[in-house]
């Protein structure tokens, strides 16, 4: 080929490739679609762990339902008080008051409170194990199988599991619910930070087949009910539960319980 052809050709490419430059650049502003400029305050304003726990997407998602009026500006577990705060400040609007949550497990069946019915050399994952006989090794049924799953799935380092459980430590969760999602028990929810007692145990079987599997669980006896001043205890399925806005914080239900279910946290 001779040089003037390679011109010819060099040319040929290069306005072809000016053309299709050109013509993107102009698709793309008349295509484009005008965002909210606060969207983008309130995405730096995000901690952006795209963890979910808000109940969106992630914080691009949580950042337009703001914007849009569709979430609260105390919508981030993660970033709580102040994150809320300063999103208030870009929309101009007063901050919500909300209350600090952490995540607790509800077990207290440790290695020397239960036992195993037989030995699992399987998967060391709590979902898998749960469809194994009986729904994991645990005496209990409705124990924490201690494999260690919400532990994976924290993003904080927030669990550990000590003596056969999961732990949480309420100074480091940010309440995100990933573990409340990933527990196939279903042992772990919300509660206040500032929570001082709780019923710790899900065992919704009558008491004498509670006691035969477990030396703490709750047996529904319903002395706590009674002895709570407050009236923030309910048993319902044979299971103790306690109402944390009710709550006192008097101790009086973990001194009746005959059990040691209700521990002070």
């Amino acid at each position: 080929m001779s040089i003037t052809g390679i011109i010819i050709a060099v040319c040929v490419v290069g306005g072809v490739g000016l053309f299709i430059g050109i013509f993107l650049s102009v698709a793309g502003n008349r295509l484009k679609v005008e965002t909210d400029p606060k969207v983008d305050e309130i995405i730096e304003a995000l901690p952006g762990n795209n963890c979910g726990g808000c109940g969106y997407a992630g914080c691009s998602a949580l950042a337009e339902a703001i914007a849009s009026g569709n979430a609260p500006v105390s919508g981030c577990p993660v970033g709580g008080e102040p994150v809320a705060n300063n999103i208030a400040k870009i929309l101009g609007v007063e901050a919500d008051a909300s209350e600090k949550m952490v995540a607790h497990v509800r077990c207290k069946g440790t290695c020397d409170m239960t036992f195993n019915n037989y030995n699992y050399d399987g998967i060391k994952d709590c979902r898998m194990a749960s469809f194994v006989p009986a729904q994991g090794p645990k005496s209990c049924d409705f124990g924490c199988m201690g494999f260690g799953t919400c532990v994976d799935v924290c993003e904080f380092d927030a669990i550990n599991i000590i003596d056969g459980i999961a732990v949480i430590d309420k100074e480091k969760c940010k309440a995100c619910g990933k573990c409340i999602a990933a527990c196939p028990k279903q042992l772990i929810e919300l509660i206040p930070y500032k929570a001082r007692y709780v019923v710790e145990c899900m065992n919704k079987d009558k008491g004498p087949l509670v006691m035969k599997v477990c030396k703490t669980g709750c047996i529904g006896c319903s002395l706590c009910a009674k002895e709570c001043p407050k009236e923030a205890i309910t048993v319902e399925d044979s299971l103790a539960h306690i109402d944390q806005e009710k709550c006192a914080g008097c101790g009086l239900c973990a001194k009746k319980c005959p059990k040691n279910a209700i521990t002070a946290i």
